[in-house]
């Protein structure tokens, strides 16, 4: 009898060589595409085909849209997530939540092991193998391209042999693409002077070129989330709540909002570069950090800005399944119940700014208007504050003094 393995199946070049590989090595292979907002319906079914006709025994697709958006894309949203003050973590993020899915199929199916196409050099190579192992530590974990070492002409030159015809043009650039954003490397990302050309943007279009008018855009917010997008409503305890996302996209990638580039630390400890396009991620983290700024007090942002931040660098290096993500996860939770409200959102020239904000948990009051005057104190109490803010600075300055005579 065979042994069986689930392969996280993309339909490129690298997981396409895996099956006849895994399938010559005594492996019964059923493939695993984990959509997670970056393929069309057409796309799909090539990917299905393509995976029959290699050889695999069966080719599932499994739609993980919505759970992204609800398990991690909404703490990207309510940390203010941007690795190194830029990146809102993409696609990398997602192979969590894909991992999670390889286990469970590889479970259905009584598999004895699950493969990745990642090869040696990347963040998500770890990423897989530290969710799997979280998982389901008596499954093997084979990947072959990490494993053999190979270049892209010798994989082409191996499935020829094994009668296989796969396309050998060398792309420029990996584009791996989510419902968060898209991440683009390759060619002039390698170099960190160079300025990345217009051909290379996949979802945005030029500020310049697009010709499209600024637009002005409501969000509702509820407890920390998005629910409302000019009136349309998006609950987020429905099935498609993460099509606000989506829509978010589409117009903010169509006047040039969301493109950036982030250089930082690989999991594996060397510097990386990359573009990224990221609308509709970049919209909501703007106008989510006005909102908390209207509502929570200083020392709740302060919290949960330093918690948001070890979420993101611990999602960024494969720690989804650790179980501090989950006590992060409920201090983020906490801060947000005041978080509710609207947002008025400005795009214009690949930009975005918020324009107006207002809540029912405002901490703004009538009796203190900054600059101006107070009537929640005296002027008298006023001086007392100053004076007595400043002895601390003020001792340390007259040591200074004493010192130096």
């Amino acid at each position: 009898m065979p042994k069986k393995v689930v392969l996280a199946y993309s339909g490129g070049l690298d997981t396409s060589f895996c099956i006849p590989y895994l399938k010559e090595g005594g492996f019964e292979v059923t493939t695993v595409t984990a959509d997670t907002g970056g393929f069309s319906d057409s796309e799909l079914k090539t990917i299905s085909q393509r995976s029959k006709e290699l050889g695999a025994t069966q080719h599932i697709t499994v739609d993980l849209k919505e759970q992204v958006y609800q398990r991690f894309v909404s703490y990207v949203i309510k940390g203010n997530v941007l690795r190194g003050q830029a990146y809102p973590l993409c696609v990398g993020a997602e192979r969590g939540i894909q991992a999670e899915a390889l286990v469970r199929v590889a479970q259905e199916v009584g598999a004895q092991a699950v493969a990745h196409g990642c090869t040696g050099a990347g963040n998500d190579q770890v990423r897989f193998d530290i969710s799997i192992k979280s998982l389901a530590g008596n499954l093997q974990i084979i990947a072959p391209i990490r494993e053999l070492d190979l270049s892209r002409e010798e994989e082409v030159r191996r499935l020829a042999e094994w009668g296989f015809d796969f396309p050998s043009v060398k792309k420029k650039y990996s584009v791996n693409q989510g419902i968060l954003g898209t991440t683009i490397g390759g060619g002039e990302t390698h170099d960190s002077w160079m300025k990345i050309p217009e051909e290379a943007w996949v979802i945005t279009k030029s500020p310049e070129a697009s010709g499209a008018k600024p637009a002005e855009i409501t969000i509702k917010w509820e407890a920390g989330m998005p629910v409302e997008l000019d009136g349309v409503t998006f609950s987020n305890k429905d099935s498609n709540s993460h099509e606000l996302l989506v829509r978010l996209n589409e117009r903010g990638g169509a006047l040039g909002v969301g493109r950036g580039i982030h250089i930082g630390d690989t999991v594996l400890g060397i510097k990386g570069r990359i573009a990224f396009e990221a609308p509709g991620a970049m919209i909501l983290i703007a106008a989510h950090r006005e909102l908390e700024k209207l509502v929570l007090t200083k020392w709740q942002m302060q919290v949960k800005d330093q918690a948001a931040s070890t979420y993101g660098m611990l999602l960024h290096e494969g720690q989804y399944f650790n179980p501090v993500m989950r006590d992060l996860e409920a201090l983020m939770d906490s801060s947000q119940s005041m978080v509710s409200g609207e947002t008025l959102v400005r795009l214009e020239h690949g930009q975005v700014s918020v324009v107006g904000v207002r809540s029912r948990h405002s901490l703004m009051d009538a009796r203190a208007t900054y600059g101006e005057g107070a009537k929640l104190w005296t002027g008298a109490q006023a001086e007392g504050f100053c004076l007595i803010s400043g002895v601390q600075s003020m001792l340390a300055g007259g040591r200074s003094t004493t010192a130096r005579s």
